[in-house]
């Protein structure tokens, strides 16, 4: 099979490394243009590109999907199905093209967690599975028909890191084995909406910076799982705010639950080696953090270099 690979980042690298290395051929990648990072905003390409260029493969990088000379170019390379993976949305002129279909490898047992987050939200709603599915594009968001799932278990543990990395590996067989089938003529699509019945689902919405402050009043089950559903990144925060009234940003990356009297919005902590946030129900103790305009380090080193107690408190 010819194939056309779309993808941007590290998560999709496992999916074209595994192509490649595969009986099928990549002939040509999409990714995003190339963007300014860093201090000194050079420009720099994406994962994606940097491996598709290690391999010698042809790489494009519209800037719109509807351009027509993009379009002619993929329409020239004759792939017989396009992969999508961590990508853009497409326009129907370009998922159209390609003679045996387009499909899309999304971080979640569809139909649950339609949307831009889905491995942040299962961890979020603190659920106990999770895993990989294969769909034919269709025009809507995510609604394609279900080609192929994998499964993998979420510990209670787990952050969004672990979960994602768990599934990147997971993706390298599951790409391979549906162009395997694909090209076997093997599949037998489901359409979601019989998937989805009987099935209360839940969306994965694009997570802004206001859905990762932690409300004081939801508990400490909650907050633990919000925590971990954003950690390392785009990390969960709160303000401590001191006995004067000064406040200061503070992310949270890693926790555990104490069972504990304890009060909402309080701060307990030796001044030392332990530091705690209070709940109505709870603390949770905090491993990891980072404060503002600081680098992400253990609480025993904040707390040897911060002098803080518990009249401060947090919101």
């Amino acid at each position: 099979m010819n194939i056309v690979f779309m993808g941007t980042p590290e998560f999709a690298v496992a999916s074209l490394r595994a192509l490649v290395n595969s009986k099928h051929n990549v002939v040509g990648v999409v990714t995003v243009e190339d963007k300014p990072a860093g201090r000194g905003k050079k420009l720099r390409a994406s994962a994606v590109k940097e491996y598709a260029v290690e391999q010698g493969i042809k790489v494009l990088q519209p800037n719109k999907l509807r351009d027509e000379e993009f379009v002619a170019s993929l329409k020239a390379m004759n792939a017989d199905v396009f992969v999508v993976v961590a990508f853009r949305m497409l326009p129907k002129v370009v998922w159209e093209i390609p003679s045996r279909g387009t499909f899309n490898i999304h971080g979640s047992l569809l139909p649950q967690y339609r949307g831009a987050a889905p491995i942040n939200y299962a961890i979020i709603n603190g659920d106990k599975e999770s895993g990989l599915t294969t769909f034919m594009i269709d025009e809507k968001i995510d609604t394609g028909k279900i080609i192929l799932q994998r499964k993998c278990d979420i510990k209670d543990t787990d952050d969004v890191g672990d979960l994602h990395d768990r599934l990147m590996l997971m993706s390298e067989s599951i790409v391979v084995d549906t162009v395997d089938m694909i090209e076997e003529d093997k599949i037998d699509l489901l359409p979601q909406e019989e998937a989805a019945k009987d099935v209360e689902l839940r969306p994965a919405p694009k997570i802004f910076k206001d859905d990762c402050r932690i409300p004081v009043n939801i508990g400490i089950s909650k907050a633990y799982n919000l925590i971990r559903g954003l950690s390392p990144y785009p990390a969960s925060f709160l303000k401590i705010i001191s006995p004067e009234g000064e406040e200061l940003t503070m992310k949270i990356f890693k926790t555990e639950k104490i069972d504990t009297k304890s009060e909402a919005g309080a701060i307990y902590t030796d001044g030392k080696k332990e530091f705690y946030i209070g709940f109505a129900d709870g603390r949770l103790k905090v491993h990891m953090l980072q404060l503002q305009s600081k680098k992400r380090m253990a609480v025993g080193d904040f707390l040897r270099g911060f002098s803080i107690n518990n009249e401060w408190k947090w919101a």
